[in-house]
Order: structure tokens, then C-alpha cells, then sequence
């Protein structure tokens, strides 16, 4: 649809269609095309995908519009319905200004003969759109307005980052999608329930998931059915839909691609093998929406925070089948006061004061599912246990039959990376989940629903209970599989499919930990491969100590716009972080110091427990894994331990769970094949940091390696903000002398 800017209006069209909204008030119209002829010099900025809607970041900031500007098409769902994720978003200010320049695409009907292609905006933050649009906006605000938002530095500070997490929300996590045509909302079963529903697709959405709700507004009010064309009911969550074919006759013994992507000819159509097509639809909750450590626990809604409802979607042959699981946090009143790494949880109410908005969580979930078996993975000792308790308390003191409950310590369970050891508490709840049942539908109706819900949580939501549900869902996909006898009897899920469908898990666990925690789920790898690996390990200390930082200042400003999205007041003084700003910075330095002086401490202890009497302790250093193919390599956070011995070296990581070094791999010296030094391997951009890579054998295999850097120093320190130079430091002087005095010295 055209985008055009006049003198009091932006005007959308298409077709005969057009919505008028104002750039004094906000207020919308539905108007007929024509009347484009009596606006005031309307100059056509380009086109847009959609509406999203309005918002008002603060009182003292202007309305802005949103606009769908880019989109990209996930796949199609059964019935040909196409869904879409948002990938670029417009912001209009809504005030009185010169034409912007929002990077749109040219319209060809008024930029006939123009080249001017869409420019392509740098990820990851979308920096130079944000500047320009954030730029354009101060610079025309009308003068009275001018005064106000620029009393003080502050204000434009605030007006900025805003700006910021508002665009980073929509582009830098790719978290929203929609379709004009399927009730994304819905699952399966609920839509069969109400198929013979004459409405339009917007009236029929579940309001749990919906948004845009609150922004689009105005549009819903307007109440003609003209307006139904204009108003896209977005979710924030996952979609990903693939192809699988059942070919048990290729062999995964080739398989050299990476577990990041799926090799293409396991998605190709297969006329000889069966294939069936497989959706992974997860719906954030928009009630007590937020970040990770601004919103936890149940409110006096009943509502809980990082409530998602995820269904599995398979097609086959007209037949759609349907499983539904849900995660939420422990609905009791609890909280984490995030100023330290992995602060303690507490309980910020009464068992006594919980039970009301306990029973109203259950009270609603049981309504909706009938049935509810609590899968509750949190630790039953340490820091936890208290939020555990809690919790097997509430459900006592409820004592509804309609309620099972079901206690597995996962990191007991699971200890020493033994994640496959999930397949334990699958095998004790296997009667349950055939019992559950699944919603399964055809051109004719419904065939049978799925009877009860599966509610998974840990302390987080995200991790742990992402792996789980994958486990779960698995063992639902290859019943179904073999009721439509599509696998064999006795036969597990191909290896390529399996490969897929773990892909697909394990995006969905990054995609939600994204939205809650701001980076990737910490045990996605074994989500991907059914493998758990040291890289992943390491891996994992990098996006805890990331979930740590960003909760320090992101948060407040992330969790503000998530709340103004939904028409929530925002309670906290935004105003204050920024006078805050130096002190909040001092205090994140101190405690990465105080960090870096627990690991040294732990450090000494452990290498007394690690080396056998026979080995000599030599040193240990804290180091940076700097794989790019692993980590974000901008990070700063220490996650590797590298510990040497007069005959082995240790690789070790500290566990943010429990505030210890609980995992390592020893590596005997012999099997140090070279040590390089050079520049950082990066994906983008030049090489700001040195680094070494320890090439080692395995198995008496070669081709394994790590890549290490030193902790960067603080630019504050030095003024230049450089890598400790590693050729200088002990580490390698160490090494040099200490592993490689028998052989050829590689440097």
C-alpha cells in the first residue's frame, strides 16, 4: 500500500481504500481513495506492508505511527495461508514536519523512472535509520512542543532510547508475525470449535495473544465493517514451517553441515518417501508482559510473566493434527533484584496472601485446558528450592483433581551435561501425555481433541523448560507419525527429520529467550543436536553473564515500551536512570571486579580438586572463547578457565546456577598438536583483538581446536581500550616453555 505525507494527514492507500490519520491529534479516518485529491500537496513517501499501530512513549513526546515497512514470508500454513514475519518497521512522528525519509521502497505509479533502491540498513540495531529518524524528529518538532522536549539533555537522551528499544523490538529480534488470512492467535482445536464464526478474523483472535491490541485501538473502535482491511492482528512469539520427508534410506554418516541450518536436501520433495509438513507456532502472553528480571511470578490478575503457549502443527494428506504445551512463571509473588550476577529469588508475599491469585491462574488455565499437568523443573535444593516449595505448597492447598503435579530436578538429573537424560522423566509420563491425546482434524471435522495441557516452567521459562517441551512434543510427533502411518511401527523419526525438528526447537527457545532474557536460550545446542558440547558450554556462560549486563540498564527502558504497548502506565522514573547513569556504570565495574576476584578464588580451590597428586599446578587464567561462530564476539564477559599442568590443560567454565566450576575437559599435552597466535577471527568487519587457538587431537583425531582471547580491558584504564596483548602475557610464556620444550615451537 502508498504512503503519503500531507500537510495535517498521513494517508494510506490501496485501491479504492484509504485511512487518514492525523498529524495534529492521531485520530484515524477511513476515507474513500478519492479524496486523496482534496489533500493539501500530498507527496508520496513510498510503500508499507501494513498498520501496526500508535503509541506514546511519554507524555512529553508526540504520538508516533508504526508501519509494517519490511516483511518476509515464513511459509504457508494448511489452507494456503500465508504468515509473515515483520522485519522493518516505519516510525512517523506525529507532528507537524517536513517529508521524512524512511528508507521505503519507491512506488512505481509516482516514482516512475526514479532508480533509487531501498537502502539496506546494517544489522544488528539498525543504527543509522534510528539516527536519522530520532535526528528528523527533533529537529521538526513545532515550536512549542520544541521547548518541552528539549528542556533538558535528559529528555533527548530518554526520547532516544526509547526510540531505540522501540525499533530494536521489532527489527533486532524478528519476534512478530501475522497473517491476513490465519488466526495465529488460535490453536488448532479452538479454531475447529468455531469455525461456523462469521466474523472477521480480528474479532475472533484470542486476546491473550494479541498485541497489537491496545495500539490498534482506535481502528477497532471505529466499529464500520470497512475497517476490518486495515487492522492485522500481530503476535509476538515463533513461527517456523518446514517440509520433512521419511527417508530412512540416507545415511547421516555424511552429514557435514553445520547444526545451525539444515542441509537443503533434507527439505527437497520427495515423490518416492512420504513427507509431511510441520509448524512450531509459539504466542507470548501481552498480560504481564515483559524482561526477565522487571517482571516475574503471578500478578493480581492471576496472570504470570513469560506465559507462551507453543503448538506443534503436522499436515498430512488433509490431516491436521495438533499438540499444545504452555510454560509460565512458578505463579506465586517472587522476585529477583537484579544487581548481581544471578541474584537470589525471594518470596515477596505471604503463602496465606498467594492463594487467591494462585487459584485465579488455575482457576482460568483450567477453563481454557480442562486439564493441567505442572511439569515443575526447578531445583530442589539450593537457591530454589524456596521458589519450588512455594509452589508444591499452592498446588496442595488448591487440591484440584483437574491439577497433576510433577517434580524433575533438572539439573540433578541431568548432571554432567547428560541432557539426553530428559528421556527419564518422558518414560515416567508417557501414560499421561497418550492419555492427553492431540486435536486431530480433517476436511470433515473434527476427529479428536487434545484433553489437558502440559505446563512447563523453571525459574526462567526458558531454557530448561525449552528442552523438556521439545522432549515431549517429540514423543507426541512420532505417535501421531505412526497413527497416520507415515513412520514405521517400530521405527525412530528419520535422522534428517529429527536434525529439523531439533532446529526447530531450539530456534524457538532462542527466538523466547530473546524476547524475556535479551539473549539465546544457554542450552540450545543440545535443543539443535541432541548433543551437549563444551563449545555449547561455553557458549552458555556468555549468554548468562549478557542476560546479567543487559538486565543493568535495557531492561527498564525495554520493559517501559513493552508496558506503553499495551496501554500500561509506566511507574518507573526513567528520568532517574539517566542522572543514575555514572553510579549504575561504577557499580557494574565492581561487581564484573568482584566477578573476575570469585573466579580466581574458585580457581585455587578447584585446581586442588582436579589435579591428580602426580600433576603440577602452573597457572590459570581467565579467558574469552572467541569463536565467532559461537558467541557474539563483541562480548566482555569471562566464561572460559584455562588451568595448566606439567602434563595437561584444563578447559573450564563457571555455572551462574550455582556459583561454581561444576564442568571441565582435561586434555593431556601430548595431544597438543600447535599453538597459533594471530589476529581474532571475525564474521564482519576487522580483527580488533589477538587471540590463540590450541589445536588438540581427540580420539586421535585431529581437527579440534579452542580460541581463546584475554579479557579486554577497560578503555577508561587506559584510555585506548586495547586486548591484553597475548604474546606478553604468562599464559603463553608458560606454554611455551611448559608444553612445547620438547618440540617445535609454533609462534
Amino acid at each position: 500500500m502508498e504512503l503519503f505525507q500531507a500537510k495535517d494527514h498521513y494517508i494510506l492507500q490501496q485501491g479504492e481504500r484509504a485511512l487518514w490519520c492525523s498529524r495534529r491529534d492521531g485520530g484515524l479516518q477511513l476515507r474513500p481513495a478519492t479524496d486523496l485529491l482534496l489533500a493539501w500537496n500530498p507527496i508520496c513517501l513510498g510503500l508499507v506492508e501494513g498498520v501496526i499501530g500508535k503509541i506514546q512513549l511519554h507524555s512529553d513526546l508526540p504520538w508516533w505511527l508504526i508501519l509494517i515497512r519490511q516483511k518476509a514470508l515464513v511459509g504457508k500454513l494448511p489452507g494456503d495461508h500465508e504468515v509473515c514475519k515483520v522485519t522493518k518497521i516505519a516510525v512517523l512522528s506525529l507532528s507537524e514536519m517536513e517529508p521524512q525519509d524512511l528508507e521505503l521502497e519507491l512506488c512505481k505509479k509516482h516514482h516512475f523512472g526514479i532508480n533509487k533502491p531501498e537502502k539496506i540498513i546494517p544489522s544488528p540495531d539498525d543504527s543509522k535509520f534510528l539516527l536519522k529518524t530520532f535526528t528528523h524528529i527533533k529537529s521538526n518538532v513545532s515550536a512549542p512542543n520544541k521547548k518541552k522536549v528539549k528542556e533538558s539533555k535528559e529528555k533527548e537522551k530518554l526520547e532516544r532510547r526509547l526510540l531505540e528499544e522501540l525499533l530494536k523490538m521489532f527489527m533486532d529480534s524478528e519476534s512478530f508475525y501475522y497473517s491476513l488470512t490465519y488466526d495465529l492467535t488460535n490453536s488448532v482445536q479452538r479454531q475447529s470449535a468455531g469455525e461456523r464464526d462469521g466474523r472477521p478474523l480480528w474479532q475472533k483472535v484470542d486476546d491473550r495473544f494479541f498485541w497489537n491490541k491496545y495500539m490498534i485501538q482506535d481502528l477497532t473502535e471505529i466499529g464500520t465493517p470497512d475497517v476490518n482491511f486495515w487492522i492485522i492482528p500481530m503476535i509476538q512469539g515463533f513461527v517456523q514451517i518446514e517440509e520433512l520427508v521419511v527417508n530412512y534410506t540416507e545415511s547421516s554418516d555424511d552429514e557435514k553441515s553445520s547444526p545451525e541450518t539444515p542441509p537443503q536436501e533434507s527439505t527437497c520433495v520427495d515423490d518416492i518417501h512420504p513427507r509431511f509438513l510441520v509448524a512450531l507456532i509459539s504466542r507470548r502472553s501481552r498480560h504481564r508482559a515483559g524482561m526477565r528480571y522487571k517482571r516475574r511470578g503471578v500478578d493480581k490478575n492471576g496472570n504470570v510473566a513469560n506465559y507462551v503457549e507453543t503448538e506443534q502443527l503436522i499436515h498430512v494428506h488433509n490431516h491436521t493434527l495438533s499438540f499444545v504445551q504452555t510454560r509460565g512463571s512458578v505463579p506465586v509473588f517472587w522476585s529477583q533484584v537484579g544487581y548481581r550476577y544471578n541474584p537470589r529469588p525471594r518470596l515477596d508475599k505471604s503463602e496465606k496472601e498467594t492463594v487467591a491469585y494462585f487459584c485465579a491462574h488455575f482457576e482460568e488455565q483450567l477453563n481454557i485446558y480442562k486439564k493441567q499437568v505442572i511439569i515443575n523443573l526447578v531445583d530442589q535444593a539450593g537457591r530454589e528450592k524456596i521458589i519450588g516449595d512455594a509452589y508444591l505448597k499452592q498446588v496442595l492447598l488448591f487440591n484440584n483433581s483437574h491439577l497433576t503435579y510433577v517434580s524433575f530436578d533438572f539439573h540433578e538429573h541431568c548432571r554432567g551435561m547428560k541432557f539426553e537424560n530428559v528421556q527419564t522423566l518422558t518414560d515416567a509420563i508417557y501414560d499421561i501425555i497418550l492419555d492427553m491425546k492431540w486435536c486431530w482434524v480433517d476436511e470433515a471435522g473434527v476427529i479428536c481433541k487434545q484433553e489437558g495441557i502440559f505446563r512447563v516452567n523453571c525459574m526462567d521459562c526458558l531454557d530448561r523448560t525449552n528442552v523438556v517441551q521439545a522432549a515431549i512434543a517429540r514423543v507426541v510427533m512420532e505417535q501421531q507419525l505412526k497413527k497416520l502411518g507415515v513412520m514405521p511401527p517400530e521405527q525412530p523419526l528419520p535422522v534428517k527429520c529429527n536434525r529439523i525438528y531439533q532446529i526447530m526447537w531450539a530456534n524457538n527457545g532462542d527466538s523466547i529467550s530473546r524476547q524475556y532474557a535479551g539473549t539465546a536460550a544457554l542450552k540450545g545446542d543440545f535443543t539443535r543436536t541432541g548433543e551437549r558440547k563444551l563449545a555449547g558450554v561455553m557458549k552458555d556462560g556468555v549468554n548468562s553473564a549478557n542476560r546479567y549486563y543487559l538486565n543493568r540498564f535495557k531492561d527498564a527502558y525495554r520493559q517501559a515500551v513493552i508496558d506503553l504497548m499495551q496501554g500500561i502506565p509506566v511507574t518507573e522514573d526513567l528520568y532517574s536512570i539517566f542522572t543514575k547513569e555514572k553510579e549504575h556504570e561504577a557499580l557494574h565495574k565492581e561487581n564484573q571486579r568482584s566477578h573476575q576476584e570469585l573466579i580466581s578464588q574458585l580457581l585455587q580451590s578447584y585446581m586442588k580438586l582436579l589435579l591428580p597428586d602426580d600433576e603440577k599446578f602452573h597457572g590459570g587464567w581467565a579467558l574469552i572463547d572467541c569463536d565467532p561462530s559461537l558467541i557474539d564476539a563483541t562480548h566482555r564477559d569471562v566464561d572460559v578457565l584455562l588451568l595448566l599442568s606439567n602434563s595437561a590443560y584444563y578447559v573450564a567454565y563457571y555455572d551462574d546456577e550455582v556459583d561454581k566450576v561444576n564442568q571441565y575437559q582435561r586434555l593431556s599435552l601430548e595431544d597438543l598438536e600447535k599453538i597459533e597466535i594471530g589476529p581474532e577471527p571475525t564474521l564482519f568487519g576487522k580483527p580488533k583483538f589477538s587471540c590463540m587457538r590450541l589445536h588438540y587431537r581427540y580420539k586421535e583425531a585431529s581437527g579440534y581446536f579452542h580460541t581463546l582471547r584475554a579479557v579486554m580491558r577497560n578503555p577508561e584504564e587506559d584510555g585506548k581500550g586495547r586486548a591484553v596483548n597475548l604474546t606478553k602475557t604468562s599464559l603463553v610464556s608458560d606454554l611455551k616453555t611448559k608444553v612445547l620444550w620438547p618440540r617445535e615451537r609454533i609462534f
